[in-house]
């Protein structure tokens, strides 16, 4: 099955491979550094729903659907659904699950969702228990931001230490078959808590989880830094990565060029988003669009992609409580284990026609 190493992580024997991926964002992301590579940007955020709540869960249905035609399957032939999100009981999630006739397992693991839904995942296809499994997540900004912070009505000034959640979602497909990159691991993180109480400072309360996540993981598989052709958290931003930088250095780990946050590499400076993105759908998107399309390429051979989460609520912070942080970390390899049968140009031309229809059908978005 694996191979459980002494403290948090499992080197997978049976490297579950990534068959598909789709990325969606908002217009704002859409226009940001990665905004050529995303599979599909929405002209408004409204996404043609008539609440963002709805457009959010619309998002993460397109992503799926996305993800499950990219990998050549039909909806019958994924057997099990992850997801989690940024939501009171994980409603978009949930409601999405709905218009898929499968296993369903929701997460909480507020932005580092994405990683842990992939490394459980992981585990189930490599233990056999499921052929094809699809992981995904999803956030917007605008149904973020008036659960957790303030109406938008109110257009409330935002602290310099803030990051802008982003409106985007991410699906990756695993399956025991198929030539792609493969899950190499799965490190699952602690819950680490530093005392930082401000509810606008996501990225030094999640900064010590993800140091102790990333300490793990090279300890776990006797790897360095410099083993990895990239290293990227998600979602820091620029203050949260800085102390995540002064943090590893103290434990003896330089993080260089290969290094990089998400959330701070999301949007351009000029956009106004002070310390960058955040958000569920923050690095689901670029992990599934940039990170993965390199990976099949083989520009990328070797990526450790490390993803946090702060575990707060809107209740906790009401009554005072610190914000505690957990990170999830996975390793990505491009050269697959050994080569599987060869999809036919019929096969192929079947389901791009399907996903094109579908396209046209959420154009229609007003």
């Amino acid at each position: 099955m694996g191979e459980h190493l002494k403290n948090q992580t499992i080197i997978f024997k049976n490297k579950p491979r990534i068959i598909g991926n789709y990325s969606i964002v908002g217009p704002k992301e859409g226009k940001g550094p990665f905004g050529k590579m995303f599979d599909y940007v929405m002209k408004n955020d409204f996404f043609g729903e008539e609440t963002y709540e709805k457009a959010e869960r619309k998002m993460l249905e397109h992503a799926i659907f996305g993800a499950t035609d990219k990998a050549l399957l039909q909806h019958g032939d994924i057997e099990m659904l992850i997801c989690g999100d940024l939501l009171n009981q994980i409603i978009t999630s949930s409601y999405a699950a709905r218009a898929y006739d499968v296993s369903y397992l929701g997460i909480f693991s507020a932005c580092s969702a994405m990683a842990l839904s992939i490394g459980i995942g992981a585990c189930m296809v490599n233990a056999g228990y499921f052929n094809n499994v699809a992981c995904a997540t999803s956030s917007h900004f605008s149904t973020a931001e008036r659960q957790f912070r303030f109406p938008l009505e109110l257009g409330n000034q935002r602290p310099p230490t803030s990051q802008w959640t982003c409106t985007a979602s991410g699906c990756t497909v695993l399956s025991n078959k198929g030539n792609g990159p493969y899950i190499h691991s799965v490190t699952f993180g602690k819950v680490v808590d530093f005392g930082i109480c401000d509810v606008n400072n996501m990225g030094a309360a999640m900064a010590p989880a993800a140091m102790e996540t990333m300490v793990s993981v090279f300890k776990d598989t006797k790897t360095k830094p410099e083993d990895y052709d990239l290293i990227i958290t998600g979602d820091l931003g620029k203050l949260g990565s800085e102390i995540l930088i002064d943090l590893m250095e103290k434990k003896g780990y330089k993080l260089g060029k290969n290094y990089g946050d998400c959330g701070q590499m999301m949007f351009f400076h000029h956009q106004d988003v002070l310390m960058g993105g955040s958000g569920c759908g923050c690095s689901a998107s670029i992990f599934n669009s940039y990170v993965v399309e390199r990976l099949k390429t083989g520009q990328l051979k070797n990526v450790l992609y490390v993803a946090t989460g702060a575990l707060l609520s809107t209740t906790s912070c009401q009554q005072g409580e610190s914000v505690p942080g957990i990170a999830h970390a996975i390793v990505v390899k491009s050269q697959p284990p050994f080569k599987d049968k060869t999809v036919t140009k019929e096969e192929k031309k079947k389901f791009s026609d399907t996903i094109k229809r579908q396209l046209k059908k959420n154009k229609k978005e007003g």
